[in-house]
């Protein structure tokens, strides 16, 4: 494989195309068809659980538009794999070829892991062979160091510099072995231009004026490499399916958190639910106008749109379906569109379900004390994650440091997605009793909340902590203990402290948002490295999950059942 080219369909041509049309269809089947008993590890780890959505509201139009931004979706999966790893192609192909009971079973952890190294194990490799898990991914040249790309990164003029660092870009070595920034329109070309055919086709299927503005659109960003309008036209969606795919976050870039990585959400909207949280919106410029930060880090206006959407999922694909399954989102994380038009909250309320009923519920019974384990409810779990991500859109995203205009991304760097998690986390506590308070929420949530959280830190720190939402929350986790917020009994079990955990989360929260508008790398590293880790009372919890699974693994029966019927 040529990995000095500057385009997808140069370095692995048709081949590329056919393993991306494979991947897609195994994810829309929900892997190898063949029935083989996995190993204990991977058995363990994720609960097979059906995940489905009611289709009956839908006229034939829509579900075949449906059909066809399933189609588009799955290219994302092998667009994302490509992402992860070079060396993710040849591996699996030759996964294929053997049909034993245990390759079967690796080929399946590797569709689920999308590559060969298990994501909530501290990345552990589990196919012989593999190499450490790099942590530029596949964004950067494989000869090249981080060191190398940060001093080229420096030099380059600030236009320049811009393009290089953004989201859509790929770093590759030219002709002449210098670095050079290519377009994700270029590098991935082939398989984009695949997925844009499918929604057109959508876009031409579909009577929905939003919905066919938006698949439109998103077709064009695959060609032009500008996701600015299409971020506006999925912000102003208001359709019966809601539809999330491309690049988005930067997880996986490790090095910088700079790199966009494909994904899709394939979902239709739950409107009663929808319609219920519309009060949360009107609340956020009141949440920002009194964060407990210094006044001049707050936004004084935030963008004016902020929708909220309940959703039930369809498919997944890409980086929203590796490892660990994604329970809520917030986007774009272009910082220009958040400023400029604000945010759109993502409920996925299946999976949520199934989160709980599976995982979180198990472990309050093993983690926390026998009085606390009533207080763990649905509702908390819900109304948390929605908060969650409301914060991601409220506290300090364009700042200034000394004296130019940046982002908080730059310069956190890779530290930057575990502060943001944190952040979210501990700023949706804050502003949930910020909401009982003024009557917008009910003073039920005052106990509940914090008593399903801190449940639901031991499900987040089993994700691991090399990823930024299980290191996010051990962060947070560990300066409850420091503060005396949480409690932990002669029996290794936990308890919230009420008479000490609201100040807590009032005082990480202006912490964590402070380094944010500060910009300040240095004081983000500390707190990852005394504070991101797992002490030995809380792995002793961890240790007693054995039995609990540590997440769900989706199986997608409506988009199989959709595919049946619309081909």
């Amino acid at each position: 494989m040529n990995r000095r080219g500057t385009s997808f369909n140069d370095r692995i041509g048709s081949l590329a195309l056919a393993w991306v049309a494979l991947v897609g269809v195994m994810a829309l089947t929900g892997g190898t068809t063949t029935r083989a008993r996995q190993d204990t590890t991977m058995t363990r780890l994720f609960a097979p659980v059906e995940i489905g959505a009611d289709l009956s509201g839908l006229p034939a139009s829509e579900r075949q538009a449906l059909a066809h931004i399933v189609d588009a979706a799955r290219v994302m999966d092998g667009l994302f794999l490509q992402q992860v790893w070079a060396g993710n192609p040849s591996l699996l192909l030759s996964l294929l070829g053997d049909q034993s009971p245990s390759a079967v079973a690796r080929l399946n952890f590797f569709l689920l892991n999308k590559g060969p190294w298990s994501r909530i194990e501290n990345n552990r490799p589990f196919i012989p062979g593999t190499p450490d898990k790099p942590a530029g991914a596949n964004f950067y040249p494989p000869d090249a160091t981080r060191d190398e790309i940060a001093a080229w990164f420096e030099q380059l003029e600030p236009s320049a510099r811009s393009e290089a660092t953004g989201f859509f870009t790929t770093i590759r070595r030219g002709l002449d072995g210098q670095f050079v920034a290519v377009p994700y329109s270029l590098e991935y070309q082939g398989p984009l231009a695949i997925a844009a055919q499918h929604l057109r086709a959508g876009a031409r299927a579909t009577t929905q004026p939003t919905l066919r503005r938006y698949l439109e659109q998103r077709a064009a960003s695959f060609t032009s490499n500008d996701y600015y309008e299409s971020d506006v036209a999925w912000m102003e969606l208001d359709a019966s399916i809601e539809p999330t795919i491309g690049p988005y976050e930067v997880y996986e870039d490790e090095w910088f958190n700079y790199k966009a990585a494909f994904e899709a959400f394939v979902t239709v909207r739950d409107a009663g639910a929808s319609a219920s949280l519309t009060r949360f919106g009107d609340q956020l410029q009141g949440l920002e106008d009194t964060l407990p930060i210094d006044p001049s880090f707050r936004n004084p206006s935030l963008g004016a749109l902020a929708p909220i959407r309940v959703v039930n999922v369809v498919f997944t694909a890409g980086e929203a379906n590796s490892g660990v399954q994604t329970a809520a989102f917030n986007l774009p994380n272009d910082e220009r569109v958040v400023r400029e038009k604000g945010s759109k909250r993502v409920m996925l309320k299946n999976v949520q379900e199934a989160k709980f009923e599976h995982v979180l519920a198990p472990i309050s019974r093993v983690a926390l004390r026998e009085s606390d384990q009533s207080e763990v409810t649905f509702d908390a779990f819900f109304t948390h994650i929605l908060m969650h991500d409301l914060m991601h859109g409220l506290g300090p995203g364009t700042i200034t440091v000394d004296g130019a205009e940046t982002t908080v991304r730059r310069e956190l760097r890779e530290t930057y997605s575990t502060i943001e998690e944190a952040k979210a986390d501990i700023s949706g506590l804050w502003a949930l009793h910020q909401l009982i308070d003024r009557g917008v929420l009910d003073t039920s949530l005052a106990r509940s909340m914090y008593t399903t959280f801190l449940a639901s830190t031991f499900r987040s720190i089993r994700f691991g902590i090399n990823e930024a939402h299980g290191r996010g929350v051990a962060i947070q986790l560990n300066a409850f203990l420091d503060a005396g917020a949480v409690t932990v009994d002669d029996d290794g079990r936990f308890s919230v402290d009420h008479s000490r955990i609201r100040d807590t989360v009032t005082a990480l929260t202006a912490e964590l948002m402070t380094l944010q508008a500060r910009g300040d790398v240095e004081a983000a590293e500390r707190i990852l490295d005394t504070r991101g880790v797992v002490r030995p009372e809380v792995q002793r919890v961890l240790d007693r999950l054995g039995s609990v699974p540590t997440d769900i693994q989706p199986r997608y029966v409506t988009a199989v059942q959709l595919a049946r019927q619309t081909r």
